[in-house]
């Protein structure tokens, strides 16, 4: 996302246009010395090398993890200080995490910029609660807040000191386990635009007013009431959401959501930390905490490696196979070589934003073919060098069943470009069955540093060739070719957002053999079955405005592939498209900025 000249300065709700713990934690493995004299290989048959020393568990969170309670002083001033300095740091190197014991917290506003989380240590959200707000604004934008990216709220109370708390965000900012006693107002100070989001796992006692968002998706919440649509609202599983009614307004709403599985979050039971891990629900309906006590497991953080920046992949795979899972502190962390996840049920939990960088072209992040892992929480950003994939759930041709215990992929983003040069050929690829992809933004950069057609190239999104995957909260965009291929069979998307890439320099460097440009959303030729619901997709080819996309989203037509709810968007007239799936649907129309919609396909 990024701002477009195209949208008037006063938006209306209804017609708004669009913006333009430890440490040794990070030591090297340490091996044995060759003893005496003599040469390396006779002294490896007397004395066989050692394995490396078994790391601990546990440990200090570290500095950018910052711990309050109800006694501690000048809360509002350190809030206040890490705000000043994170605020416009959009490609900046600061992470935070911002933790509040259980407890009442009176008179705060604890405004949030990038790469900031705050959340309650409690098991439930009503166990820290905060007399005052968690802010997100757009002021240092001037009011635009289609680039408040990359923040979270998670596990807090509220009781908002006007009875409205202001949440105005774009992609990569979650709201979860979050309990708002009073309204929740999801647009920036003035109305300005605005390009959000994901809350999941919440309860809104007040009304829910997006005003300037263009689309949102609600999961497995409970809302008092929900104002207005733009182009694409979404829910499944939210108690009080809008009944169906896409395209006027643009509502499209399930009762339930298919599958689902809460992220895992960190909390103290006394003073020991230790981290939850909710069970898997079916058919999900409201908030997994109502009656106050989640259902789930839990692990001491005895049971994980408390990592630090500048500690080595050698070192995290040695954590894993020793039986350790992965707390990732704030900070970024430069891999030398890919991190392998070869255990079931093992977790990388990502604290404040940690932020993975592959060097040398490798893949950052791959996953066994194994029941149950779960990846939470974490940025991964492409280096200079190409990586051929930057997170891999699955090796190819994987094809367990991992339908009682699947592997959760959740506020997992990655970038390409933005902070600087990166490139990757396909950014996440999941050939697990069964994997749940619950809220990931998969961003080829349009602004910031590194960026060209050529400079952060990046082919692919997502690649989906597992069976029985499910997306919940899909955000996929700006990539050379397509943003989302869907080889697998019995996918199901809840929920996609999508721009098209702004920078193609002619209409020869989008065609896709007879096409006119490559789909947003494409299924593969040989799927048999496939649904998705509430899917949009907009272009902004504001390189060369003349620019023809034939359709947003491309599949074969037959019965058991099924939409509903499609939509494509051209901003302000940069570029067009001529159908919104295959051949079917109106082309948009000028510089009007009106969605194209088809209600059901076939």
């Amino acid at each position: 996302m990024s701002s477009s000249p195209t949208q008037s300065s006063a938006p209306e709700p209804t017609g708004v246009r669009r913006r333009a713990v430890l440490g040794a934690a990070a030591a090297a493995p340490v091996l044995a010395g060759l003893a005496g004299a003599g040469s390396a290989s006779a002294a490896s048959a007397d004395r066989p090398r050692r394995r490396p020393r078994a790391l601990p568990g546990g440990g200090d969170l570290g500095p950018n993890v910052v711990v309050f309670d109800p006694s501690t002083a000048n809360i509002q001033g350190r809030l206040d200080e890490i705000f000043r300095q994170q605020e416009s740091a959009q490609f900046g190197t600061g992470r935070y995490a911002l933790l509040f014991k259980p407890g009442t917290y009176n008179g705060l506003n604890a405004q949030l910029g990038f790469y900031t989380s705050i959340a309650g240590l409690g098991l439930s959200p009503d166990d820290t609660t905060i007399n005052g707000d968690v802010t997100v604004d757009a002021g240092w934008f001037d009011g635009n807040a289609t680039q408040n990216f990359w923040r979270s709220a998670e596990n807090l109370a509220l009781v908002p000191v006007n009875g409205t708390n202001r949440w105005a965000v774009s992609q990569a900012a979650p709201f979860r386990r979050m309990h708002i006693r009073g309204g929740l107002n999801l647009a920036p100070d003035g109305y300005g635009w605005a390009s959000g989001g994901y809350i999941a796992d919440s309860r809104i006692d007040g009304q829910v007013g997006p005003y300037s968002q263009q689309q949102w998706y609600t999961r497995d919440s409970s809302v008092g009431g929900w104002l207005n649509a733009v182009w694409n609202m979404v829910f499944s599983g939210v108690e009080g959401a809008p009944a169906q009614s896409f395209p006027d307004p643009p509502y499209t709403t399930l009762d339930t959501t298919p599958v689902s599985r809460e992220k895992p979050f960190l909390y103290l039971d006394g003073e020991e930390y230790r981290v939850f891990l909710p069970e898997k629900r079916t058919d999900a309906r409201g908030v997994s905490w109502g009656n106050g006590t989640p259902r789930g497991t839990s692990l001491p953080l005895s049971r994980f490696y408390v990592a630090r920046p500048g500690v080595p992949a050698a070192t995290l795979n040695q954590a894993l196979e020793e039986g350790l899972n992965l707390l990732l502190t704030p900070g970024i962390y430069h891999l030398d070589g890919t991190v392998e996840v070869k255990r079931a049920n093992a977790v990388v939990l990502g604290l404040g934003y940690a932020t993975l960088i592959p060097d040398n072209g490798v893949t950052a992040l791959k996953v066994a073919d194994v029941d149950g892992v779960r990846l939470a929480g974490f940025l991964v950003d492409a280096g200079p060098v190409n990586s051929t994939t930057l997170l891999e759930v699955g090796p190819q041709g994987a094809s367990r069943d991992h339908s009682a215990n699947p592997t959760t992929v959740q506020d997992v983003f990655i970038r390409i470009g933005g902070a600087g040069p990166g490139k990757a050929t396909t950014s996440m690829v999941i050939n697990s069955r069964h994997t749940i992809v619950d809220h990931t933004w998969v961003w080829r950069a349009d602004h910031g540093d590194g960026v060209g057609w050529e400079t952060n190239r990046a082919d692919y999104g997502v690649v989906v060739n597992g069976d029985d995957v499910l997306a919940t909260g899909l955000f996929v965009e700006h990539f050379n070719k397509y943003d989302v291929r869907w080889n697998g069979q019995r996918g199901r998307t809840v929920f996609f957002q999508n721009e098209k890439a702004y920078d193609a320099p002619d209409q020869a460097a989008i065609q896709n053999g007879s096409v006119k440009g490559y789909a947003a959303y494409k299924v593969g030729d040989h799927v048999t079955e496939h649904e998705g619901w509430g899917l949009g997709s907009y272009c902004y080819y504001n390189v060369n405005p003349s620019i023809v996309q034939h359709h947003g989203f491309a599949a074969p037509n037959r019965s058991g592939v099924r939409f509903h709810g499609l939509l494509v968007v051209s901003l302000g007239g940069n570029g067009q498209y001529e159908c919104v799936i295959n051949d079917t649907g109106a082309p948009t129309s000028g510089t009007s900025t009106v969605p194209s919609t088809v209600v059901s396909y076939p």
